[in-house]
């Protein structure tokens, strides 16, 4: 099929220039070596194909918009001499304004998030980064030195020609009818001299097949001028077909044309639900974290159908701990002219969303049960998005428990379930014992742990910002409560041990005694008391919260968030059974008992991550200290 040259009326282009987003992702298309340039072509289909889909939507309520009876379709055309590529479209095409809008601005918030990656990544890195992440229209200047986009929007007598070299500006300019689309959207890619294989029929054949076969719209290939096209694909929708006829490779295909990623999925979960409501489901865990997995604003990315017709991407199908699952849910039990509005009031969607999101957990549940390792790998990625359902989904917390892994102090870097961990409490043992932070080296070195760790106590150590809150908001587990290692009492004297602490720990000598009445006056006005340990073996000093309110790590977090005005006062927990405290409180000068009182409350802070309160104050107690010292060796 020969493709029309483009006259334009007597009006002179406007030239308009690209938006920065658009300019740095640009730049970055033209400077980076990619290991795969074919994701464009992937790219541009599925745009064909959403161009194609609103056109069906939109003939619901507008039947004239397609009135002319030619079939849903995408036609690619191929020109080894010229060289170029082009993919046409017969779907809802666009006018002025939505060229503007579509091609001179980056309005999803992936895409900026895959622009801060890829500049962040090193230079060998950045190849792989491509094949993850869907890069939309502007892909296509990594292998073409123009681009023409001519188009004419459905039901409209305008078209419009929009045509850019990538360098930083676009044209639009007004077409005469003829030499535009019917309707739809026409791309042309004038390829560049080592992009020349884009024209073959082998090539792109094979990708289209590859990457785009299960698009819901035909796709035919015309290979030369004067040659009938060839059809590549017939546009059956895949989640209508017996399971048994469906491949991996054929899922594979989907799950990339759905989701806009490039990795393989890890598992899908494909059924038909009948009965009271009727529907199917094919949904996919991927294989890598979206790149806007952790974006606030972000939405889910499960398309809606009815009877076929794509409805909207923006439908509320899954809560938000499952917002990384990528597929479709297509129902006959919602009318086709279904409303935005009317989708979020919809009981019908209601409950397919309760139906999807069991027969989702329940799949996971099976994958923890039977398969391990795969799972492993889903907790890895998504664990910490899961973990939100445990704080805000009261109906499935036991379900999600269930599921919930976590590394420990006896996991040696694996995970293990709640059900492991019950299953090795110590006798005596009342409660679950966690602590929460940044990293794991933080909590491994953490002081509070030595009690436990003497006593054989598993503690969980809980690095995800969630990890935070859903402890607190968890009941217990079989009679279990969930307890801070670094709030209250350890209360450990109950537990069966072979060693550690005990009620010696407890005790101190006169001095000591007489040193922690000093100290809880001296630091009167910055802790809520100064007491002996029961947790601490080693270290000399620990910092906890009260029993009551939230623990040293949560405390930290809303205060830094601003959701709580002023921090309360810690708890200095002070080793009887440390050399150091027992050297320090055999000398009884008051002025060297204050200064090691107080850099004994810097070094907790420390210990737990902070900062001396006055740095000048703590530079100068440990000068007179080192000086003493000194002093004491001459």
């Amino acid at each position: 099929m020969e493709v029309p040259v483009t006259t334009e009326d007597e009006l002179q282009p406007e030239q308009h220039v690209f938006e920065a987003d658009v300019s740095r992702l640009l730049h970055m298309m033209v400077h980076s070596v990619y290991s795969d340039k074919d994701v464009f072509l992937r790219e541009l289909i599925s745009n064909a194909a959403d161009a194609c889909e609103k056109l069906r939507y939109e003939s619901i309520s507008k039947p004239h918009l397609s009135s002319d009876g030619n079939p849903l379709a995408i036609l690619v055309t191929l020109n080894q001499e010229s060289p170029t590529l082009v993919i046409e479209d017969n779907g809802i095409g666009m006018n002025r304004e939505e060229m503007i809008d579509a091609l001179g601005t980056i309005a999803r918030s992936g895409t900026r998030a895959f622009m801060e990656r890829l500049e962040a990544a090193k230079a060998g890195e950045k190849a792989e980064l491509i094949g993850q992440f869907g890069v939309g229209f502007y892909s296509s200047f990594m292998v073409a030195e123009r681009v023409d986009v001519i188009s004419r929007r459905a039901g409209e007598d305008e078209a419009w020609k929009w045509s850019s070299d990538g360098k930083g500006s676009y044209d639009i300019v007004a077409v005469d009818l003829g030499a535009a689309p019917a309707r739809g959207t026409r791309v042309v890619l004038h390829l560049m001299d080592d992009a020349k294989k884009y024209a073959s029929k082998w090539t792109v054949e094979k990708i289209i097949r590859d990457q785009s076969g299960h698009v819901p719209v035909p796709i035919r290939l015309v290979e030369k001028e004067g040659v009938e096209p060839s059809q590549i694909s017939d546009g059956a929708a895949l989640w209508i077909k017996p399971k048994d006829e469906i491949s991996k490779q054929d899922y594979d295909d989907f799950y990339r044309s759905v989701s806009g990623q490039y990795d393989e999925p890890l598992a899908n979960v494909h059924f038909r639900a009948e009965g009271r409501h009727e529907y199917t489901t094919l949904a996919f865990i991927p294989g890598s974290q979206p790149f806007d997995l952790f974006d606030p604003d972000r939405q889910g990315r499960m398309k809606l159908y009815v009877k076929r017709v794509f409805i909207t991407d923006e439908a509320d199908l899954l809560p938000r701990y499952l917002r990384f699952v990528r597929g479709i849910v297509d129902t006959s039990d919602l009318p086709l002219n279904i409303s935005r509005e009317m989708i979020q009031e919809s009981p019908v969607l209601n409950a397919i969303k309760k139906g999807v999101t069991s027969r989702i957990l329940s799949a996971l549940e099976k994958m923890a049960e039977g398969e391990a390792e795969m799972f492993s790998k889903v907790w890895d990625l998504f664990g910490a998005i899961l973990k939100e359902g445990i704080y805000d989904d009261f109906e499935r917390r036991a379900q999600l428990m269930k599921l919930a892994r976590f590394r420990s102090t006896v996991s040696d870097g694996a995970t293990r379930s709640l059900a492991d961990y019950l299953a090795a409490m110590r006798e005596g043992q009342s409660a679950i014992y966690y602590i929460s932070g940044s990293s794991l080296d933080q909590l491994r070195s953490s002081p509070q742990l030595e009690g436990f760790r003497a006593k054989g106590i598993e503690v969980l150590l809980l690095t995800d910002g969630v990890d935070n809150f859903w402890p607190t908001n968890v009941p217990d587990i079989e009679g279990k409560p969930f307890k801070s290692v670094t709030q209250g009492l350890a209360d450990l004297n109950a537990v069966t041990g072979d060693g550690g602490t005990d009620e010696g720990n407890r005790q101190a000598s006169p001095e000591v005694g007489a040193f922690i009445d000093f100290a809880r006056s001296a630091l009167g006005e910055d802790v809520a008391d100064v007491r002996i340990s029961d947790r601490l073996t080693e270290s000399a000093v620990c910092l906890v919260a009260s029993e009551h309110g939230p623990d040293r790590q949560l405390e930290k977090l809303l205060q830094g968030a601003g959701r709580l005005q002023t921090a309360s006062k810690p708890i200095l927990e002070i080793n009887a059974q440390n050399e150091r405290v027992k050297a320090i409180a055999s000398i009884y000068d008051p002025a060297f008992r204050e200064d090691a009182a107080w850099l004994l409350l810097d070094e907790a802070r420390i210990l737990d991550g902070d900062k001396p309160a006055n740095p000048r104050a703590f530079a100068d107690r440990q000068a007179r200290l080192f000086g003493l010292a000194i002093g004491h060796d001459k």
